[in-house]
């Protein structure tokens, strides 16, 4: 039986369902568990993600999908398992990680083009057997008053369509990741610019898309929020919220079933918080849920600490930010319930 696209893209969007970004680079996961005092080997790569993938209430519950680093799509378990089995049983969707990173754009200073298009459509064949289901592929774009470039975020888009055509050609999903960075260079821009800069890197992308012949009912879409930089974060939630929706509504198209945000530099708790906003103040023609990272897994590496002994105190807390962001995704978050945890 042939999975069609959309079935598998509206899967990923579930009511009260999201996504668990599990796809730190090798480099990045070290510097997670060097905050842990954790040497980052395969074997402790290993036992962190399994630790995540076998608390069943978070992933049975909360979580429709896993994104993986290519070393965890090919991993087994302790017990001999591979992990990719241990996310289907629990009625989850693995998914892969694409891109070979952003790397510094020729002629383009303090800018990036996303690389890793060479080769991929055998990559996502091989993918594809070893259980993938959907894909992602970020593109990185620098704010500040005189960025991004007109070039920088044309060329991003551009890789990101040729990207999700070659993954839907290969039975693939591809979450599509334009992100506006929150704590670029220098990070001190106002909210008026971020809205102004990602409505133009969304409307950019879905014109790349169309060029492309990207089928929109067959990917999900993974931008930043309408968030001020870092060095200068006044906007309260509610206006983030309403900003993003508005910029949402200008540039992405209804057929595209899902909106999973990245939160992209937020604290735990804001990134929760604003997209409860968006869902509870807002009729949209899509589902908004989160494919968070760093906000889904600070909490449960913290309790973890590398150790056995600790590995139901990671998932206790793994599955209380799991449900925090799932009542996010259907706009009933309450900070108190954070308190009661």
């Amino acid at each position: 039986m042939t999975e069609k696209l959309e079935d598998i893209a509206v899967a990923m969007v579930a009511n009260g369902r999201g996504l668990l970004a599990a796809d730190e680079s090798t480099a990045t996961i070290k510097k997670r568990f060097d905050t842990i005092g954790l040497e980052s080997t395969e074997t402790s790569r290993r036992d962190y993600r399994e630790m995540l993938l076998r608390a069943e209430k978070a992933m049975r519950k909360y979580i429709s999908g896993v994104i993986l680093y290519e070393e965890t799509l090919f991993q087994h378990a302790v017990d001999g398992t591979q992990l990719v089995d241990i996310i289907r049983a629990a009625g989850s969707i693995p998914g892969i990680k694409v891109d070979a990173g952003a790397k510094p754009m020729t002629n383009f200073p303090a800018e990036t083009i996303t690389e890793g298009l060479d080769g991929l459509a055998q990559r996502l064949a091989r993918y594809h057997e070893a259980g993938a289901r959907f894909a992602k592929w970020r593109g990185v774009i620098s704010i500040s008053d005189t960025l991004p470039t007109a070039g920088a975020v044309r060329a991003n888009a551009h890789a990101l369509a040729r990207y999700a055509a070659l993954c839907q050609d290969a039975g693939i999903v591809p979450i599509v990741e334009p992100e506006v960075l929150m704590d670029g260079a220098p990070g001190d821009h106002s909210i008026d610019r971020s809205e102004q800069v990602t409505e133009w890197t969304l409307r950019t992308t879905f014109e790349e898309l169309a060029a492309m012949r990207v089928k929109l009912e067959g990917m999900i879409l993974k931008p930043s929020m309408v968030i001020d930089g870092k060095k200068a974060r006044n906007a309260s939630v509610a206006e983030v919220a309403e900003r993003t929706i508005r910029v949402l509504k200008r540039t992405v198209p209804s057929a595209v079933p899902g909106i999973a945000f990245l939160s992209g530099g937020q604290s735990t708790e804001e990134a929760t918080a604003h997209l409860s906003a968006m869902n509870a103040s807002h009729d949209l023609p899509w589902k908004l849920t989160f494919s968070y990272g760093r906000a889904l897994q600070q909490e449960a590496l913290n309790a973890w600490h590398g150790k056995a002994d600790n590995i139901g105190a990671g998932q206790r807390a793994f599955s209380h930010r799991a449900e925090m962001c799932s009542l996010a995704a259907k706009g009933t978050w309450k900070k108190e319930l954070e308190k009661a945890a």
